[in-house]
């Protein structure tokens, strides 16, 4: 009697601890932003060709010095796509970017969102804004509705400069918002005499990821129209 009478004590105490442990959440609903640890800021990159998964280098020293120049809680999602040398991949890049900012706006609607890309990854961004490369614009844009959420862009080494045109002068929902950094001499977004490869590989880190810092932590003191950049800096 006495083991039996232990067994159910066991028993009632294991239930009781499972109960807890449990999330009492429907399945298939909708965690609410009270679940998540929502940063200020979340800088949303898409690396460059060939580099491992990740924001990539040039993504790494933009968050990095971002960071220092903003006392807000920043964030980064590597986006999710193939980047490879062929650049077949741009398509599934903007969907993960698509699907990361209609995530961060159910869950997270206060949190700040940068989009940003580097050479492969521009275009992502690219597509992203419905910025035509080319004269043709390809892939899914992010929905209207979403565009108020994000606060900045910033590219790099983007080869819409040399077709059509950067997102600062083709998008209606992010001109105003976006930085287009192109280094003098990169062959994938200058066209004209003097191009070096090592101007797209090595020219970017840190002046210019620094200056497009500059650039959004100047829109998250104060979302809105901000005067132009100045010029760039190599």
């Amino acid at each position: 009697m006495q083991i039996d009478r232990l067994r159910g004590i066991f028993t009632v105490a294991l239930t009781g601890a499972a109960l807890l442990t449990v999330p009492a959440v429907a399945p298939g609903s909708i965690p609410t932003a009270s679940a998540y640890d929502c940063p200020d800021v979340e800088v949303i990159f898409a690396r460059g060709t060939s580099e491992p998964p990740g924001v990539g280098r040039v993504g790494r020293a933009l968050i990095d010095s971002l960071r220092q120049q903003t006392s807000k809680k920043v964030d980064e999602y590597a986006v999710n796509y193939p980047a490879g040398r062929l650049q077949l991949g741009g398509g599934d890049g903007a969907n993960d970017v698509i699907k990361r900012v209609k995530a961060a706006a159910d869950v997270c609607p206060d949190t700040q969102l940068v989009l940003g890309g580097y050479s492969q990854g521009a275009s992502v961004i690219d597509i992203v804004t419905g910025t035509q490369v080319g004269g043709i614009s390809w892939g899914n844009q992010l929905p209207a509705e979403y565009a108020d959420q994000v606060v900045a862009v910033a590219t790099f080494g983007n080869p819409a400069d040399r077709s059509g045109g950067p997102i600062s002068q083709q998008s209606a929902l992010f001109g105003s918002k976006a930085i287009d950094l192109c280094n003098p001499g990169d062959p994938i977004c200058h066209e004209g005499p003097g191009n070096e490869w090592s101007d797209h590989t090595d020219g970017y880190i840190p002046a210019l990821t620094s200056q497009a810092a500059n650039f959004i932590a100047g829109r998250l003191r104060a979302v809105g129209p901000v005067p132009a950049p100045g010029p760039l800096v190599p």
